[in-house]
């Protein structure tokens, strides 16, 4: 229940308009945005701790804020001056630089720096670098993403995302997948060694060997895993690999097989092998969704340590030093730990997927 030394918090309609628009618009501050959504909450009702909850803030910081409000209205919510020498920049030049970066483009490149964005606003270079890195903008880079058109994808999530969570009893849990086209890669020239004041150099260039595929099951609980490098991934190979499998975990477990929707996983010999072992269950992750098949983080961790920046004069050299590096992980694995749930999950993409529509693209 809320306390009864809690102000209660009303607002008019006017401040409730300014208090959504902040909450709002993409220019707004990240600081402010929170700001007016913590008041926003706060005025629907329920104690700190309630709301505090519900934003997942801490509740100091929402206490903070709302007596703020309610002591200043929306004064209240601007960070108090500081010492320091007085600002020779005003919020109107603020407000013009972080527009103009987020929602328009130079008519000769397709994002702005701060050397031509200086020259539109006619401020300093070291201004706009200073506003840009107070409000987090950074023109020059780019994230991608690919949302999951999988009808199946909130099924899909929660399946696997349980295995997570909540492994079966008297089974093993195995992240399984093929990571594809590695190259023995050979440099046209030796690698100069690392020296005090110069990185490890590499030329250029470099000569192939040709490729080789590795398949991979992680189990969830132990971080072990069970390989096999082929040359070929076909639903051959693979069916070969969930052979692999089944002689290594113990006969009387259960194997829930977490994998992707590649064409080779379905074919009628595969379920034709899968009807013959029953205790093999698979669980598909959603189409375009490889972030949620934790093998990849193992894939990611193999690639930067091991191939990357290997020196490989044949294939046959680059899979003894996979499996020689594979062999060494076995002995110490370090499990990747799931921490997200399938709401919070669903809660983010949701999220996002607003923010797409609300860009206006």
């Amino acid at each position: 229940m809320p306390s009864s030394k809690l102000v209660p918090l009303v607002l008019s309609d006017e401040e409730r308009r300014i208090l959504e628009g902040w909450s709002r618009r993409r220019t707004t501050a990240q600081g402010l945005a929170m700001r007016a959504g913590i008041v926003l909450a706060c005025a629907e009702g329920g104690s700190n701790t309630e709301v505090a909850q519900r934003l997942r803030l801490s509740r100091n910081t929402v206490r903070t804020w709302r007596s703020r409000f309610v002591s200043d209205r929306l004064d209240g919510l601007s960070d108090e001056p500081r010492p320091g020498r007085p600002r020779q920049i005003s919020d109107d030049q603020v407000e013009r630089v972080v527009v103009t970066t987020l929602e328009t483009t130079p008519t000769n490149a397709t994002h702005w720096s701060t050397r031509s964005l200086a020259q539109q606003t006619g401020m300093t270079q070291s201004a706009v670098s200073r506003i840009w890195r107070a409000f987090g903008l950074k023109p020059h880079r780019v994230d991608t993403f690919k949302i999951s058109k999988d009808p199946f994808f909130v099924d899909k999530v929660r399946d696997v995302v349980g295995l997570y969570l909540d492994p079966p009893a008297k089974a093993v849990v195995l992240c399984v997948d093929e990571k594809t086209g590695i190259q023995a890669l050979d440099r046209s020239a030796p690698v100069l060694p690392m020296l005090p004041g110069v990185p490890e150099r590499q030329s250029f260039d470099y000569i192939r060997h040709g490729t080789t595929s590795l398949f991979a099951a992680l189990e969830i609980a132990t971080g072990q895993v069970i390989s096999a490098v082929k040359r070929r991934h076909r639903h051959q190979e693979f069916l070969a690999f969930l052979r692999t499998i089944d002689k290594n975990v113990p006969a009387e477990l259960d194997v829930h097989v977490i994998l992707d929707n590649l064409a080779t996983h379905k074919t009628p010999a595969v379920k034709t092998w899968l009807l013959k072992h029953p205790r093999f269950h698979l669980h598909f992750t959603p189409t375009s969704s490889s972030w949620l098949n934790l093998v990849e983080r193992f894939f990611a961790e193999i690639t930067m340590k091991l191939l990357r920046r290997g020196v490989h004069r044949s294939v046959t050299a680059l899979e003894k030093d996979i499996r020689g590096w594979i062999e060494q992980w076995n002995t110490n694995p370090k499990p990747y730990v799931w921490t997200r749930t399938a709401d919070q999950i669903l809660e983010s993409l949701a999220a996002y997927c607003q923010r797409i529509n609300d860009s206006g693209h």
